[in-house]
């Protein structure tokens, strides 16, 4: 009788040890189904970012809004020689002034129409995106009408339309002259990256390993080269 009890329970045994390896490999297979997309994988997901990368067309990546006061100071002057002596004088009552507010917004944008694998530099599970050169373009100015001051003496005539138009082109040059020092491909760089790191991410990337760089560090000649004239 205890020999039957004995071949039961070494029976169970066996039955119960062939059910834990059952489940082991079951719950091994599942996590190897489960497991995500790794950087083994990365070759394959090349394609896929350009195709979402280009996706972003014209992607505005700063915008500035300048307040600038043109200002022009005419004084009529009588100028000549009197005896052998030059003379340079003020007419009295002949000055004019003018000071002219104007507002401009400026906007850099990157285009990724053209992006390709020519952007993208890989070493290892490292990455790097080459952004193509950002073009800036100041999409509107205008000339705060109310705030205009002007003095103009007795003996001359007011600012005629055709010159307020020339002060007016004067100020727009001033401004757009100054847009290299604003820091424009500094902030376009670092939100061009705000919006491209994460969608690396989802590929499978991890954030350190990602850098979102222009091809060159840029001076103020270049960042000239990248200004279009006009508006949009």
């Amino acid at each position: 009788m205890n020999r039957k009890r004995l071949i039961i329970l070494a029976c169970g045994i066996v039955i119960a040890v062939i059910l834990l390896l059952l489940a082991t490999t079951k719950c091994s297979s599942t996590d190897k189904e489960s497991a995500p997309t790794t950087l083994a994988q990365g070759i394959d997901t090349v394609p896929m970012l350009i195709m979402q990368v280009q996706k972003c067309s014209k992607l505005y990546t700063a915008e500035y809004r300048v307040h600038k006061i043109i200002t022009h100071d005419d004084a009529l002057r009588l100028k000549g020689q009197l005896m052998s002596k030059a003379f340079d004088l003020k007419v009295p009552l002949a000055d004019r002034k003018i000071a002219i507010p104007m507002d401009a917004k400026i906007k850099a944008y990157i285009d990724f129409s053209d992006f390709s694998e020519k952007n993208i530099e890989r070493d290892g599970d490292k990455i790097t995106i080459i952004l193509p050169d950002p073009q800036i373009v100041m999409t509107s100015s205008k000339i705060d009408q109310k705030n205009v001051k002007q003095y103009v003496g007795l003996t001359r005539a007011h600012f005629s339309d055709e010159e307020l138009s020339n002060y007016q082109k004067q100020g727009r040059e001033a401004i757009i002259n100054s847009i290299p020092e604003m820091g424009i491909t500094e902030t376009a760089q670092a939100n061009a990256a705000k919006v491209l790191v994460p969608m690396m991410k989802q590929l499978g990337y991890k954030e350190q390993n990602i850098t979102i760089a222009f091809r060159q560090e840029y001076g103020q000649n270049n960042i000239r080269d990248f200004i279009i004239k006009g508006t949009d």
